[in-house]
């Protein structure tokens, strides 16, 4: 089965909301890699066609590359298109492959989970919110003062939206920000890490119920030696 036609399988046995939410993050996906590619393409021409250019823009998409990588990261998990070596696992039977499976799921959602700590612990620094206790597993919250307060971080050239003024009293005690602060694009490293979380939860109980085999896409180098194959038959 190839990768492809596994996505397509899996889209048409979701259910209207799931199809929703699968849509969506596709969606999302287009969307930012399209302003990743029409922010490089302004720039370009503003800088060789007229000597100017946005200060911003190498920040903001190398903000957006890492939306794209943290996001996509759990969306591959969901399709299963995540590369893997399965020479080793094809040589054992069936019953201990699936036994290998469910023990790879655990240990990638005890490895999500301390992802999402230390994203959530990092973020938190930036957003006024208490970081959590506890070396390895969260144990609660710390507390906080108004000396642990950092939401006046900014990044270093993208300016600060008007639109986005309404948040100044609330979290920067009324303050002005001249650059966009940092709480905002730095956002996608809890959430990112907690949908890893998520889709390794939602991928080991697919695994353990028999609904999917692996956590990785099977076969795919075969599959494109094949479709090469293919279409030098058909010239």
């Amino acid at each position: 089965m190839r990768m492809g036609d596994g996505m397509s399988s899996q889209s048409h046995g979701q259910s209207a909301f799931g199809r929703f939410v699968n849509e969506l993050e596709e969606t999302v996906i287009a969307v930012i890699l399209g302003l990743m590619t029409l922010i490089t393409f302004v720039n370009v021409v503003l800088r060789y066609g007229f000597n100017t250019g946005f200060i911003w823009g190498l920040e903001a998409v190398s903000i957006l590359f890492a939306w794209l990588v943290l996001f996509g990261i759990s969306y591959a998990v969901k399709v299963t298109a995540h590369l893997g070596v399965d020479a080793v696992t094809n040589l054992v039977p069936t019953p201990v492959r699936r036994m290998l499976a469910i023990i790879a799921a655990l240990l990638c959602i005890v490895y999500a989970g301390l992802l999402f700590k230390g994203a959530w612990d990092y973020w938190a620094n930036f957003a006024n919110l208490p970081q959590t206790t506890g070396r390895w597993f969260p144990t609660g919250f710390e507390e906080m003062s108004r000396t642990s307060y950092r939401s006046w971080y900014e990044v270093v050239d993208i300016p600060m939206p008007e639109w986005l003024r309404f948040i100044e009293p609330i979290i920067n005690f009324g303050d002005a920000y001249e650059k966009l602060p940092r709480f905002i694009p730095y956002v996608i490293l809890p959430f990112g890490a907690f949908l890893l979380f998520v889709r390794f939860i939602q991928a080991g109980w697919a695994i353990w119920t028999g609904k999917q085999s692996s956590l990785i896409v099977s076969h795919e180098a075969e599959d494109a030696v094949d479709d090469v194959a293919h279409m030098n038959r058909e010239d």
